[in-house]
């Protein structure tokens, strides 16, 4: 393949990526195309029918747990010692049930479970994401470059695929998620005695980079005929009230009707040194306590957040088929969930002692924080092990590393508008799902679309927005 065509490629994929918003914020007026691999990721179709047909199982699975309340505050109570931060939702969480006033609100969980496919067990489950679950459009945008890549620049894409006849597996993210919430928005609505638009708030972070995919679904959710507006905690502090009907009132523009929260997952989202400078959540955290006692469809609530937590992931992991349906799912369906559970083990004072014994390369040591940076590898594991307090015990976990398949020949990721080699390209599967208060969004059993997420198999941080990753997409083989 000549060299020129590839750079030519490469050039187009990248102002095709910032046209379409597959972007982050660098400044005020700038931005920088987010890193993408230039040809999917290859997988057994029967593999992905699989994992759509599992996921809408995992959701089902969550929305059970968190509106198990009893259960929940059993499970989070002992990391209260040990995390703050979840001491503090567990206190909003039980503000929330505990009232005089009922919580109201509707639970929509739009939830992304993350998926490595190891190249000896198969496909196991890395993580739950209940809050803030983003990126959805991106995983959409990144399927739709190499559509554009594939009819575009045929010779180049194939070039870098890993087979010569490929079939782009469908990926209609921004759409299902848009029509879903707008969904719940109008129903809402309609049991209102409001009229007009339906209304949706996306509680976001001040000053954030990570803004184009936000603003993609916002964009779609406006074509459904929702109005959408995007607010801090601190601005919805002085802006929310509660009106007739149970309805929660935003200053100026009348009831809201759905919720979607991207902030909320870390200390930061909750602190306002003019109201509350000492104690995490106590004052912005209260926020979400008035927004759950109103009738208003709201991801996350509390609830779910905790639902999602590493914590509950460890101690269903742990279960057996009958105790799974405890959740609400049928003996058939966990005997299908479990296996994708994968292994995890709690953290105690015996642990250090006993993996001292085992291959490092074999866990990952993980805490309860979302996003990146909270994983320790390798022989920094045991140290840190070693050096935790017991009060620090239920905030972490061990989970058994998970060693997927690498691409079968050389990839090539673009980051920065230069293109890299990468030899030993590894994938992470997230897929979308979408419910109300259980009960599906998408006609897709609640399905809404994926997110491949690429990284060298030697990079710890997989992270689009803070690590080595790269969007991408999946293909399988022509039939």
């Amino acid at each position: 393949m000549n060299n020129t065509q590839i750079a030519y490629a490469i050039q187009d994929a990248v102002e095709w990526s910032l046209m379409h918003g597959m972007a982050l914020k660098t400044t005020k007026d700038s931005a920088r195309h987010c890193a993408f691999s230039f040809a999917p990721t290859l997988i057994q179709r029967e593999r992905f029918e699989l994992l759509k047909s599992i996921v809408p199982l995992m959701g089902k699975l969550i929305h059970g747990v968190s509106e198990d309340h009893e259960y929940l505050i059993e499970a989070i109570e002992p990391l209260c010692s040990g995390d703050a931060f979840f001491a503090s939702l567990l206190e909003l969480h039980q503000s929330i049930h505990n009232s005089a006033e009922p919580a109201r609100r509707l639970p929509m969980l739009l939830m992304r479970t993350d998926f490595m496919d190891d190249a000896e067990f198969g496909p196991k489950l890395i993580e739950f994401n209940g809050i803030a679950a983003g990126m959805g459009p991106f995983g959409q945008r990144a399927h739709e470059l190499h559509h554009y890549l594939q009819y575009q620049w045929p010779a180049a894409f194939k070039s870098w695929s890993e087979a010569d006849d490929l079939e782009l597996v469908p990926n209609h993210c921004i759409e299902n998620l848009a029509k879903g919430i707008a969904g719940a928005a109008t129903m809402v609505r309609s049991q209102s005695s409001e009229h007009g638009q339906p209304l949706f708030l996306m509680v976001v972070q001040p000053d954030e980079d990570n803004v184009y995919d936000q603003h993609l679904l916002e964009e779609a959710i406006q074509k459904e005929g929702v109005k959408t507006v995007r607010r801090t905690f601190r601005q919805l502090y002085d802006q929310l009230s509660s009106g007739e009907e149970n309805r929660l009132l935003l200053e100026g523009l009348g009831g809201v009707d759905a919720i979607y929260l991207r902030a909320g997952y870390q200390h930061c989202d909750y602190v306002a040194h003019d109201l509350d400078g000492v104690r995490c959540c106590s004052e912005l955290g209260r926020i979400r306590t008035l927004i759950e006692q109103h009738r208003v469809a709201v991801n996350a609530t509390v609830s779910q957040q905790l639902a999602t937590s590493k914590r509950v992931q460890m101690l269903l992991s742990a279960m057996s088929e009958e105790q799974l349906t405890r959740f609400g799912l049928t003996l058939e369906e966990a005997h299908r969930v479990k296996p994708f559970l994968g292994e995890m083990r709690p953290v105690d004072e015996q642990s250090a002692l006993w993996f001292a014994r085992q291959n490092p390369n074999d866990w990952v040591l993980k805490n309860q924080g979302e996003g990146g940076g909270h994983c320790v590898f390798d022989h920094d594991i045991l140290p840190r092990l070693s050096n935790l307090k017991p009060e620090e015990y239920s905030a972490w976990s061990l989970m058994r590393r998970l060693h997927p398949r690498h691409r079968s020949c050389e990839a090539l990721v673009v980051r920065n508008g230069e293109a890299k080699p990468v030899d030993n390209l590894i994938s992470e599967i997230g897929m979308f799902t979408l419910h109300l208060d259980g009960h599906s969004l998408t006609s897709d059993l609640g399905y809404a679309g994926y997110l491949i997420r690429s990284k060298p198999a030697t990079a710890s941080e997989g992270g689009v927005h803070s690590g080595q990753g790269a969007v991408d997409s999946l293909a399988c083989r022509s039939s």
